[in-house]
């Protein structure tokens, strides 16, 4: 029964829309999979056109990174013509690479010629120059000229991520010729929100929204109820910084200028959620030292991009190391010790990656800067002693009874605290001397911060001991 109702959940419904492909857990049903699969293994373009044609493309998107490579490969070779290239902008890069690689650049020029601005250069940019220039020949001039110059901005800029397609109208036109160009003209965009105000040189004056229109009698000129673009956004901006425009000032579109403040673009609230996502999922992964690592990527290009920071770790691992080796004698003489080390390192270590977390995402949204730190800095002191105090309290009760040594306990407390204090410290700290370098803390920061409470702990931890354990010796 549960296959059949995978089954039934896959097909087509009766008024010949398509089903929802995806099961409960949010993952593609293996029955449309399977189906999927026959039909590529037999050639079947029918069933796969028919199947594929009512998809949304983030769908498509989704099918083709849940098929294997050759399967992917033929599917957008079968569907020729009819493959919505708009789905290449859902995949990992490294899909979207294997399948632009495997496709010939007229088959790819044909295919981003119905795709908005924005999107095609998504798909150029991974390109090696030779077959951009290629692709770009084969387009039509104004297409190709809006393309190259998208493609000539630095990456991950504003100018990368706007399209290019926008509606724009000279200040002397009344709101009846604004509506009449909108409803005649065949090359507007699909879809927009504003039309900005130029001059003759397409230097930006204004914008106007829709709905202003709309509710301003036609014989009313433009330059009288446009509104000023206080939010216009450099096409050299850092497309991270063009984001938090957009969340600061609740933006649904936002021009985009050149450095003579022309009209080049305009960046769309879809783009920007994109551009959000793919920095939070930069920062993640450079907190754990893998880079830009996709899930698609294959097992040697994984390898590599772990090592660099592998290495890196197993040198401040012997730094760390060279520590505990300055009191072999003291450990020598109480093995409890050895047995204890690991739980000062470990909670150390985890304390500093919280504050450290914090601090990087502070960072990265702008609320942690040279006017506030200081307050931030002696907030997580506080709270640092103040955990270090209760752990402290439990861990020198438990390792007292453990191994029947209150002095011990004392020991391993007070220790405990200097190290809690010293991960604070470190995961703020550190990060904000890596910004100031101008380094991207989200890459480094914990591998330093993990060094500086293992350091620390181990350097308390066992100097006390060995004060505790002379001092001892010398009553004795």
């Amino acid at each position: 029964m549960e296959g059949q109702d995978e089954q039934t959940t896959g097909a087509r419904a009766a008024d010949g829309s398509h089903a929802d492909i995806y099961g409960e857990d949010g993952a593609i049903l293996s029955s449309f999979l399977a189906q999927i699969g026959a039909a590529i293994a037999d050639r079947d373009t029918l069933t796969l056109k028919r199947e594929v044609d009512d998809l949304h493309q983030s769908e498509l998107g989704d099918l083709l990174e849940a098929l294997h490579p050759e399967q992917r490969r033929a599917l957008v070779e079968l569907l020729g013509a009819d493959f919505d290239f708009s789905a290449l902008t859902e995949v990992d890069e490294a899909i979207r690479r294997d399948i632009v690689d495997s496709l010939p650049n007229a088959q790819i020029a044909q295919g981003v010629q119905d795709l908005d601005s924005d999107d095609a250069v998504y798909i150029l940019e991974d390109l090696e120059k030779e077959d951009q220039d290629e692709i770009l020949s084969q387009l039509p001039f104004t297409e190709r000229i809006r393309l190259r110059r998208s493609l000539d901005y630095p990456e991950e800029t504003a100018g990368r991520r706007m399209q290019t397609e926008f509606v724009a109208v000279p200040p002397f036109w009344t709101i009846g010729q604004t509506i009449d160009y909108m409803r005649e003209d065949q090359n507007l965009p699909d879809r927009f929100s504003q039309i900005f105000v130029i001059d003759p040189s397409f230097k930006l004056l204004g914008a106007i929204d829709l709905d202003q229109i709309l509710r301003t009698k036609r014989s009313i000129k433009v330059e009288e109820v446009m509104h000023e673009t206080r939010h216009a956004i450099p096409a050299t901006m850092d497309q991270e910084e063009a984001a938090r425009e957009f969340e600061q000032y609740d933006l649904l579109s936002a021009a985009v200028v050149d450095e003579n403040d022309r009209l080049v673009g305009v960046l769309t609230i879809d783009d920007v959620v994109d551009v959000i996502q793919q920095e939070a999922e930069e920062d993640l992964l450079r907190m754990g030292g893998v880079g830009d690592e996709e899930l698609s990527d294959s097992i040697l290009s994984t390898s590599r991009s772990r090592v660099p920071w592998l290495l890196v770790n197993l040198g401040t691992a012997f730094i760390s190391a060279s520590v505990i080796s300055i009191f072999g004698a003291t450990i020598e003489e109480m093995v409890a010790l050895a047995a204890l080390m690991p739980i000062v390192a470990s909670l150390g270590g985890n304390a500093g990656t919280q504050t450290m977390t914090v601090t990087v995402r502070a960072l990265a949204t702008r609320d942690l800067d040279i006017y506030n730190a200081g307050r931030v800095i002696r907030r997580e002191v506080v709270v640092g002693l103040l955990n270090g105090m209760v752990i402290a309290a439990i861990l020198g009760l438990v390792a007292g009874l453990w191994f029947h040594n209150p002095d011990l306990g004392f020991v391993i407390a007070a220790a405990m605290i200097v190290n809690m204090l010293a991960a604070a410290l470190g995961g703020i700290l550190i990060p904000l001397f890596l910004d100031r370098l101008g380094a991207d803390p989200a890459i480094s920061s914990s591998i330093f911060t993990t060094m500086i409470t293992d350091v620390i702990g181990f350097l308390a931890f066992l100097s006390l001991a060995t004060w505790w354990l002379h001092l001892g010796a010398g009553a004795g």
